[in-house]
């Protein structure tokens, strides 16, 4: 597929505030040596430090400590790597070396046990371990049992992404959107923050359908603006995991005219996101039984959803350089991706 010749990211006019953590630059730093202490990188270490992820965590996770910081930025950079090298896997069409990799990750969620040579010498799972260990150290009960259960489905989505890059095959935008909630990573993140601003929502918040319709609003913003960033990469190589190119072939538009058409889409979403927080708040001050701490922590949880949207859009449009990056605009490969990395697993 050609590359998008002409192309501009529009402003989805997202109302909320956002402030960075004084030391995110540092966490960055921190985030691309433990990528390059674990081997998960070996070339070309400043590009992949200008994905920033430092600068990601610390607009996402403002309020916590440094330690915070730091550990949720060294998994975004294990989750990049990850993304990366699945696609690298499914390029050269090589995904028969993915389940492996996948299985020893989700087997050291369920056992906490590191089995078989795939666990022993593949970066991408040494590097889970490492941080899965420190994770789930410092997580209270709550936030450790979604986190856990978040990630296989993670996984999972990638699956399914590489079915949907086989020739021939589209998923339904409603598919592709109930897929993205996973595909993005951000759940287990999510779960990642909630721990570290050092709070436990009980469980039958998280099971409130007005809760989850805040979340779910929340990381379609989130999954959709970030489809309109990487759209230039996707477009180039026939990716069609991507909303943008989905609302153009369902619906016969140009790519241009489908840009304009998903930003209409995020500001609906927006819309509907602020609508979900005020009903979560009707229905919990309804209830006599809610405890007044309690909803002082749902307070703290939605106002992080708030930093992710705009702090994941501030940080894709002034931060991070991998969508201005030539190659991924060309929709090449990254230039720091290890070719051997998981055909070695």
């Amino acid at each position: 597929m050609a590359q998008l010749d002409s192309f501009s990211v529009p402003d989805f006019h997202l109302p909320f505030g956002n402030s960075k953590h004084p030391q995110a630059a540092r966490a960055n730093a921190e985030a691309t040596s433990w990528v390059l202490r674990h081997e998960l990188v070996t070339n070309a270490a400043e590009e992949f430090a200008g994905i920033g992820c430092g600068h990601l965590a610390g607009r996402v996770s403002g309020e916590a400590s440094y330690d915070t910081i730091v550990l949720l930025a060294e998994w975004m950079a294990w989750s990049f790597v990850l993304d990366d090298q699945h696609d690298h896997l499914i390029r050269k069409g090589q995904l028969t070396a993915w389940r492996p990799v996948t299985d020893a990750i989700t087997a050291y969620l369920e056992t906490g046990k590191a089995d078989g040579a795939a666990s022993l010498r593949n970066a991408l799972v040494t590097g889970f371990i490492d941080l899965c260990d420190r994770i789930l150290a410092g997580m209270p009960e709550g936030p450790a049992a979604r986190y856990r259960a978040h990630v296989p489905l993670m996984l999972r989505s990638l699956d399914q992404e590489a079915g949907n890059r086989r020739a021939g095959e589209r998923p339904s935008l409603q598919d592709y959107i109930l897929m993205r909630r996973h595909s993005s990573q951000l759940l287990p993140m999510m779960d990642m923050v909630e721990a570290g601003l050092g709070l436990d929502l009980p469980q039958h918040i998280h099971d409130l359908p007005e809760f989850r319709a805040v979340v779910e609003s929340a990381v379609d913003v989130i999954s959709w603006g970030n489809d309109v960033f990487s759209l230039p990469k996707e477009y180039s190589c026939g990716d069609n995991n991507n909303i943008v190119s989905l609302v153009a072939a369902w619906e016969g538009r140009s790519i241009q005219d489908a840009v304009q058409a998903v930003e209409g889409r995020i500001q609906v979403r927006i819309e509907d996101y602020l609508a979900c927080e005020r009903r979560l708040f009707q229905v919990m001050d309804s209830q006599p039984e809610t405890d007044p701490s309690v909803r002082s922590d749902v307070a703290r949880i939605v106002r992080s959803y708030e930093d992710w949207m705009i702090g994941a859009d501030l940080w894709q449009r002034y931060e991070c350089t991998r969508y201005r990056d030539e190659r991924f605009a060309a929709g090449l490969e990254s230039a720091y991706t290890r070719p051997d990395l998981i055909s070695a697993a």
